[in-house]
């Protein structure tokens, strides 16, 4: 039997490539390995060779010369909008859920397109690198088997996720794009490769077959982290890649920009270049134009959008993100469910966490059989989750005051703790012990409840923003909930400039290293979220463009060879604790370049390099594929310490 295989042309192209002119008959035997339930071509080697398409850092099984310490970041602006580095999407990975998601919702949008999806009789997936190693656990397979049926990461339903999963693995049927059903056997069907294909670790390819048995179209896709889907298709896009489906929808003007430019004079676009008008490639032409243009750091992201969007359009956008970070939150506080899923049967913590916390006597052992009421999401001037009330004399009657009162009114009580503490330790010794204390920081506690709730819900499949991934979505909602609820006097204000803040340095990250733990780890992901949240912490505290990004520059820097080894590959252990250090380090980040009003060492840009080397530098077997550190010496089963 003679089969066809794409050719690798040397321009970039459509899904229109693989149809018959551009394909070649070749002998299978020399092309490609056959096996009694799949056609597996060889990998076809990138265009860009073994270059990252989303970052500075190249990728690979082994360091390639782009990983080196010699290669620099490329010489292009990083600018890109907020609502591609923040979209909503569902847990529990952005890089192995959302954007496998993406990418199957884009392949089947392809085949109807092109007029292939009624001859599609068949369909064969195969998972590269991380995706192979760690998928099982991330729900690889549900994410691309529901795009593949036209489910997309913002809108799908995420309480039927599992069931309809288990309906297409059980019944062996799959419904390509809601309209065409077919056959399929995860058995046969789904391939797990080890192996990385070259352009990126988070690689999988698709190839559809007719009723014959002859391949119809085949497509490789990389998920590049925070959700971001590109190949040979959307490459060409540079950093504005499409995260939508139709390409053909994307406004002209980013998809036909120019992303180099000398960076002599930085933001002096007049507007009729293609571009937007705030150009920034690094820290230092960020502050130039914050300088020049005597403008914070939001407001120059803010212009960018307009661009794009209208003032109205912006706000609507920002605030839908705040509104779903908010909701998150209080799914995680406020639900019934005890277990999260997979083999740690790991207990979720948030809401015990929130009821000591509203009852005044965390971290007690108060035992109450009801959680207070929580507030509605849907108001936006309204917190989800009502000002904490923490009043020890009467803990079932919720304090209405402000959270600032409160905090007033807890320091000025002493706590009372559970009676009856027993003193650990010998009383007949020179040294004796200590009495048992209690000890209550409510903001930094909530802080800690808050990034742990919204992992939780990640951790269980549940609706998420990316923050700017999934395994770190609860850095930034948890900082922006404890910025409204304890500091801020308008929420939309403090909103608006946390989050264009928060962007611009997540640009930066994105442009100069990875945002993707397949490339680099935990710092390329709670890393990265905690300088973009202590970056915008200070800036909605009314700090300086220098101070905002010393702010971030801490945060990073002491986040710098943070390894990712999840056990089990699933996004709990360490992930949802790390998350609440993250955000409590956020914090302190802030407050440190604060206090030294921007005097420091290290500059953004020098950390970023850094975390570049750094990733180069890193062990494959720390980056997202379970195969070392924690992942390696915790047992399973294992049981979670108790709160």
């Amino acid at each position: 039997m003679r089969l066809l295989i794409r050719r690798l042309s040397t321009t970039p192209g459509p899904i229109s490539q693989l149809l018959a002119r551009d394909w070649l008959r070749v002998n299978p035997r020399s092309t490609v390995t056959a096996s009694k339930h799949l056609l597996t071509p060889l990998a076809f080697q990138s265009r860009s060779g073994a270059r990252n398409i989303a970052s500075g850092v190249g990728l690979g099984s082994s360091n390639s010369e782009t990983l080196s310490g010699d290669s620099k970041p490329r010489a292009e602006h990083a600018v890109i909008s907020t609502f591609d580095l923040f979209s909503i999407g569902i847990g529990p990975s952005s890089s192995h859920t959302v954007g496998p998601m993406r990418a199957g919702r884009i392949f089947v949008h392809d085949l109807k397109q092109y007029g292939l999806l009624e001859k599609v009789k068949n369909i064969k997936i195969t998972l590269y690198g991380s995706l192979a190693a760690t998928g099982k656990g991330h729900h690889t397979p549900q994410a691309i088997l529901l795009g593949l049926e036209g489910s997309d990461p913002e809108t799908v339903e995420t309480s039927t996720v599992n069931a309809r999963y288990e309906f297409i693995r059980d019944q062996k049927t799959l419904n390509l794009a809601g309209k065409h059903r077919i056959h399929y056997d995860m058995d046969r069907d789904m391939l797990w490769r080890m192996e990385q294909l070259p352009t990126h670790p988070n690689g999988m390819r698709f190839t559809v077959f007719d009723e014959n048995g002859d391949p119809l179209a085949t497509n490789e896709y990389y998920s590049v982290g925070g959700g971001f889907v590109v190949n040979e298709k959307t490459k060409v896009d540079e950093n504005l890649y499409y995260m939508g489906v139709d390409k053909s929808k994307v406004d002209p003007s980013r998809r036909s920009q120019i992303h180099e430019f000398d960076g002599s004079n930085p933001g002096d676009s007049d507007g009729n270049t293609g571009q937007p008008q705030y150009l920034f490639k690094s820290g230092d032409t960020l502050l130039a134009m914050s300088k020049k243009h005597n403008m914070t750091i939001a407001q120059l992201v803010y212009d960018n959008e307009l661009y794009y969007l209208t003032e109205e359009q912006i706000h609507a956008k920002l605030m839908r993100i705040w509104q779903v970070m908010d909701e998150c939150i209080r799914t995680g506080v406020s639900t019934s469910e005890k277990v999260l899923p997979g083999r740690l049967g790991l207990r979720r913590r948030a809401p015990l966490l929130y009821q000591r916390l509203m009852r005044g006597f965390y971290p007690g052992l108060y035992s109450g059989s009801t959680l207070p009421a929580i507030g509605s999401g849907s108001s936006l001037m309204t917190p989800a989750i009502n000002a904490p009330a923490i009043n020890i004399d009467v803990p079932d009657s919720p304090n209405p005051s402000s959270p600032i009162d409160q905090h007033e009114d807890m320091t000025s009580r002493k706590a009372k703790g559970p009676k009856g503490l027993r003193v650990v330790g010998s009383l007949d010794h020179p040294v004796l012990p200590m009495p048992p204390k209690r000890t209550v920081f409510p903001n930094i506690d909530f802080l800690s409840c808050y990034a742990i709730a919204v992992n939780e819900v990640n951790a269980a499949g549940g609706r998420i923003v990316t923050s700017p991934t999934n395994g770190a979505a609860g850095v930034i909602p948890a900082v922006l909930k404890y910025t409204v609820e304890f500091i801020s006097d308008d929420t939309e204000k403090t909103v608006e400039t946390f989050l264009l803040t928060a962007a611009a340095i997540g640009m930066l990250f994105k442009r100069g290293s990875t945002i993707s733990a397949a490339e680099g780890g935990c710092q390329a992901e709670v890393g990265v979220a905690c300088s973009m949240a202590a970056g915008a912490f200070a800036a909605c505290m009314g700090a300086s463009p220098e101070v905002v990004l010393q702010a971030a520059e801490i945060g990073i820097e002491h986040n710098l060879g943070l390894t990712c080894d999840p056990i089990d590959g699933l996004v709990q252990v360490p992930c949802i604790e790390r998350n609440s250090l993250g955000a409590v380090k956020a914090i302190t980040a802030a407050q440190l370049a604060m206090a030294t009003d921007a005097v420091h060492s290290v500059s953004l840009d020098e950390a970023i390099e850094a975390m570049r080397l750094t990733a180069a530098d890193m062990s494959i077997k720390y980056k997202e594929t379970s195969l070392s550190g924690l992942a390696k010496t915790v047992k399973i089963p294992l049981t979670s310490p108790a709160c």
